[in-house]
């Protein structure tokens, strides 16, 4: 099975609406969604971004919706949630807290493994930075804070180049910056795009405008 990634800085807006629908193997109906949440309650107040992101999905005929909170559970439970879910969807929120989590579980094992098989993997921001080989970029605009204090920033390695989120022009001198003391390419997202991954293939999608640094290239 081809391996699957839509890597969005903000969710599924109309602008990625034809390439989500494109890499669905299952009519909306029919598919059904691992929520993961958790990223979320790395923040301090509960953010209001879930629901909208809920919607996107029903929007687009999607309503098997269910959602994970991973903290706390071991990899047994998460196989067993996971096994018949079609979309893995790995909501925005806290970085660190997300990849403290993610290793702790034992997620970081098992998500590989599904994302192998032909599952989709679907991120949003910090589900998106998760995906990379590092979440060193986190700390670029100072978007996250570290309150859980981890230091190996090691992620799941899914795609060999960093995104960072959310873009806008007045970051483009902190991530020309970040780019001379990482060694990895960099593909700089604003809200209204995504990268597609399909196996070892790259590109942009939604809004036109690309910002890549660090020699990445698509293909």
């Amino acid at each position: 099975m081809k391996k699957k990634l839509l890597l969005t800085s903000q969710g599924l807006p109309a602008e990625l609406k034809d390439v989500f629908l494109s890499l669905l193997v299952k009519p909306p109906s029919e598919t059904k969604v691992s929520f993961i949440i958790t990223a979320a309650y790395g923040e301090e107040t509960q953010p209001k971004w879930l629901e909208i992101y809920r919607q996107q999905l029903r929007t687009y005929g999607i309503n098997q919706i269910e959602d994970l909170d991973i903290k706390n559970k071991n990899q047994t439970e998460l196989e067993k949630i996971i096994a018949n879910k079609d979309i893995i969807f790995v909501n925005g929120g806290n970085t660190f807290y997300l990849l403290k989590w993610v290793k702790k579980t034992g997620f970081d094992k098992i998500i590989k493994d599904h994302v192998e098989s032909g599952k989709l993997y679907i991120g949003i921001s910090a589900g998106s930075y998760i995906a990379c080989p590092t979440i060193e970029q986190s700390n670029w605009k100072h978007q996250d804070r570290n309150k859980v204090g981890i230091t190996d920033f090691t992620a799941l390695n899914l795609v060999p180049f960093i995104i960072t989120a959310h873009y806008e022009e007045k970051y483009r001198s902190v991530i020309e910056n970040a780019a001379k003391s990482t060694r990895y390419p960099i593909v700089a997202l604003n809200d209204k795009q995504a990268m597609l991954v399909e196996d070892n293939n790259y590109k942009l999608v939604g809004e036109k405008h690309k910002l890549f640094f660090n020699g990445f290239e698509e293909n």
